[in-house]
């Protein structure tokens, strides 16, 4: 049997608890996973970095102890590319959401799925921008309520798998905060994955989403996540029709294709040694 995770060795002991987090926020849920899987996976504190943007989610790395960078809004791949890029040893790791991930930060998680780059982005998906006041977000449902959108959102929403897919990255999985052992098990497969891996977490936001949508109990919301979830091996077989409005979890895309810093460390060397031939 292997040892228990001792959660309090990844935790920075000097920061206050209990989180900033409201109470029946999922990002407590994914912090708890996400050291369970590195916990599993072997790797050392020192090999790993997180890096996060601005929002609810992007206030994890403040609590965990490992190499942590906090940076600016929708900016957090950009970073996470420069220190893979100059350290790619280093087992690089964003922590993001809908809003920061998608919107402003949009433009980046799409070149880093196209470069194929190995950092595993966690997109922690609540349907709403919680910490800037609830405005809408790109994967709120059309039709759902913030306080940018009181009557309604009237704009389609991303579905994340196939922007990330179209856009090249080579592992996407999905999962919900109640599927709490399959969350582990993905993190640990995107962890190991070569490439940019993605692992989008549909979470629950009850101070926010679920109070302008009817939802106040976060218990409600886990419910409906239990209840709409089906994993893609059954999505497969059923009607479109049929998966309206549905949650479809599992691995959805995994693939081996050559990983940008290894490219780029070995184009540097082949550079570096034509130049010294020349001199």
């Amino acid at each position: 049997m292997p040892e228990k995770t001792n959660i309090y060795d990844y935790l920075r002991h000097k920061k206050k608890f209990p989180t900033v987090w409201c109470a029946g926020c999922g990002n407590g849920t994914v912090m708890n996973a996400l050291i369970r899987a590195i916990d599993s996976v072997g790797f050392k504190k020192d090999e790993v970095v997180l890096v996060s943007g601005i929002g609810c989610s992007s206030r994890m790395p403040v609590y965990l102890d490992f190499n942590t960078l906090h940076t600016t809004h929708g900016r957090a791949i950009a970073f996470a590319t420069g220190i893979k890029l100059f350290k790619p040893h280093l087992k690089v790791i964003v922590i993001t959401g809908d809003g920061d991930a998608l919107a402003i930060g949009g433009n980046h998680i799409i070149h880093a799925c196209r470069r194929n780059i190995g950092i595993t982005t966690i997109i922690i998906n609540n349907f709403i921008y919680g910490m800037t006041g609830g405005q809408v977000s790109p994967t709120t449902a059309c039709g759902d309520y913030t306080y940018t959108s009181p009557y309604g959102n009237l704009e389609p929403q991303f579905d994340v798998f196939r922007l990330c897919d179209g856009a090249g990255a080579t592992f996407f999985a999905r999962t919900t905060t109640y599927h709490v052992i399959q969350l582990i098990n993905f993190i640990k497969k995107a962890l190991l994955h070569t490439g940019f891996s993605v692992v989008e977490v549909i979470s629950q936001c009850p101070t926010l989403y679920g109070r302008l949508n009817n939802m106040p109990n976060p218990v409600d919301m886990i419910r409906l996540f239990k209840n709409n979830a089906i994993p893609v091996s059954k999505a497969r077989e059923l009607p479109t029709e049929s998966l309206n409005n549905k949650i479809i979890t599992g691995i959805l895309k995994e693939e081996n294709k050559p990983e940008y810093s290894e490219l780029y460390s070995s184009r540097v060397k082949r550079v570096s040694e034509e130049v010294k031939s020349e001199r």
